[in-house]
């Protein structure tokens, strides 16, 4: 499956321009569930850097889960390589704004490649974990299973199967679909604590509703967030490309 570069071209939605400085990676995010659960903001903000403003909707805030499969992983003028750009990754993630601009936290980042985690860690001071991960697509439905590695980090799973049940759409500016989606940028701190940005870019997510039964997730505790007794709002994404920038202080 090639990467898509008419997707440079695609601009019109974006919330600022795309930096000026070339972009340096590519990845394609296939087979995605969105499952967000509404957290008490007070407890998010303990658990984010300071400095950091928990970005919230209409007084809510929320975790996401988000489980899907990445190909085309790989540095700009490089070609694919079969065993660094094809795995499963499987984020925790909130919202936030620095200095007025809203963009992603995340509390962890599983994936079934150390050396992708390795260089992650290292290169864009990402909570990235090495884990035991599977993907299958049956009967329309995909059967996810995450199990991180006990040397990696703190005890996580998740298995779910989740498919779309109805056709794609854009997420309307203003609504709750597009504060959790439509995001730009993500947010982190390298390793004297100083705030760090990495842009990203890619086309208006295409989003389609979706069912989940999820039979094991303790991704949220292990980031010592306890989620909600309710269902989660989610949503599908059969395929995204996108390009992104290099790490740099804010």
């Amino acid at each position: 499956m090639s990467f898509n570069r008419d997707i440079l071209n695609i601009t019109a939605h974006r919330p600022w321009p795309m930096p000026s400085s070339p972009w340096v990676m590519t990845q394609t995010w296939n087979d995605l569930l969105f499952a967000h659960w509404p957290v008490d903001g007070a407890t998010l903000r303990e658990k984010i850097p300071r400095g950091f403003e928990l970005d919230q909707f209409h007084g809510q805030a929320w975790l996401g889960i988000v489980p899907f499969y990445m190909t085309n992983v790989s540095p700009r003028g490089v070609p694919n390589l079969p065993w660094m750009s094809e795995f499963a990754e499987l984020n925790v993630r909130t919202y936030v704004c620095v200095g007025g601009v809203p963009g992603v936290y995340f509390f962890s980042l599983d994936a079934a490649n150390s050396v992708a985690v390795g260089m992650a860690r290292t290169m864009f001071h990402l909570p990235y974990f090495s884990a035991e991960m599977s993907v299958e697509e049956r009967d329309g439905w995909i059967e996810y299973d995450s199990q991180r590695s006990a040397a990696s980090g703190p005890s996580a799973g998740f298995v779910a199967r989740y498919r779309p049940t109805g056709d794609a759409d854009e997420p309307v500016e203003g609504t709750l679909e597009y504060f959790l989606t439509e995001r730009y940028c993500l947010f982190t701190v390298d390793n004297s604590f100083h705030t760090c940005r990495v842009d990203i870019h890619h086309p208006p997510w295409p989003l389609q509703p979706a069912e989940a039964v999820i039979s094991e997730n303790t991704m949220a505790d292990a980031a010592g967030i306890r989620l909600p007794a309710v269902a989660p709002l989610v949503h599908f994404s059969k395929r995204q490309d996108m390009v992104g920038w290099m790490i740099r202080r804010v």
